[in-house]
């Protein structure tokens, strides 16, 4: 449930972060009369994320017929690959994405094709949207006792409080540290995605595909990853009372690796700015 949580907060709030875009700037343009064709493409994006939603769902039954443990592995590989390259591109484009959506509105404004505001609004919520399916149904691939409403409640949870954060921001809210809540989120989704991997190999070991091994460790009188908090750490950070020594190799190796690629290259950039600053100063007498 706790991964619920934060990837619904994650993709929401990256919504919501693109409509508040669309509203501000349409309201510095004296351009409030447009806001119903944002209202209508965010709800026409919503709608069409839960249709998505639906028809995966239904197409799971007749794919996990095929093939239940091949398809389960697919939906989890798949999700923790989406997970670490979707944590790469917003740490490289985060930036650029508030001047590409004012460039797009004003080529839009410019030529009076308004439904393309719209559109913008449409796009944003329904590419959140989309992802956040493709991310739950990974999540709920890796989970051996998925309980389907308290996850529904904690994603409208995430969901409500993403809504609140972009509001206040947009508001005039300066509480709230964007770049800080994208690096913790990322190293969050990273966790996540790391240990939908470990699931992974670990369910490549019960079908036979790799070796068998007795439990490296065996937590679960402290910690029981069937009860609620095991749950609640095991799709946080991807937390097993008793795995397998391969399993703990590839979360940590996963880890690693994917940490380098997202995070990585911002550490360098935030190391090498005072430096380059300190080259440009003027020498003090």
């Amino acid at each position: 449930m706790g991964a619920t949580f934060v990837v619904t907060l994650r993709e929401a709030f990256e919504a919501s972060l693109i409509l508040g875009i669309v509203y501000a700037y349409l309201d510095r343009m004296g351009g409030r009369r447009y806001y119903g064709y944002v209202t209508l493409g965010a709800a026409v994006g919503f709608l069409a994320s839960l249709a998505l939603g639906v028809t995966v769902t239904l197409l799971s039954g007749p794919l996990v017929d095929l093939g239940p443990d091949l398809i389960g592995l697919a939906v989890i590989f798949g999700a923790a690959a989406l997970l670490t390259w979707h944590g790469w591109w917003m740490r490289q484009h985060a930036r650029e994405i508030k001047a590409d959506v004012h460039r797009r509105l004003e080529a839009a404004l410019t030529a009076r094709r308004l439904w393309v505001v719209g559109l913008i609004a449409f796009a944003g919520v329904f590419r959140e949207g989309a992802e956040t399916v493709l991310f739950l149904w990974g999540l709920m691939s890796q989970a051996k006792d998925a309980g389907t409403w308290s996850n529904v409640l904690v994603g409208v949870a995430g969901i409500a409080l993403a809504a609140g954060l972009g509001w206040a921001i947009f508001r005039g809210g300066r509480h709230v540290s964007l770049p800080r809540f994208f690096a913790i989120t990322s190293v969050v989704l990273l966790l996540v995605a790391a240990g939908l991997f470990s699931t992974g190999v670990g369910r490549l070991q019960g079908i036979g595909w790799l070796p068998m091994s007795e439990p490296l460790w065996d937590t679960s009188q402290i910690l029981n990853d069937h009860g609620f908090l095991g749950s609640l750490f095991g799709g946080l950070v991807g937390y097993r009372a008793r795995p397998s020594a391969l399993e703990v190799v590839a979360y940590l190796v996963f880890a690693v690796l994917a940490g380098l690629l997202v995070i990585g290259p911002g550490l360098s950039r935030n190391r090498r700015a005072p430096a380059l600053a300190g080259k440009r100063s003027p020498e003090q007498p």
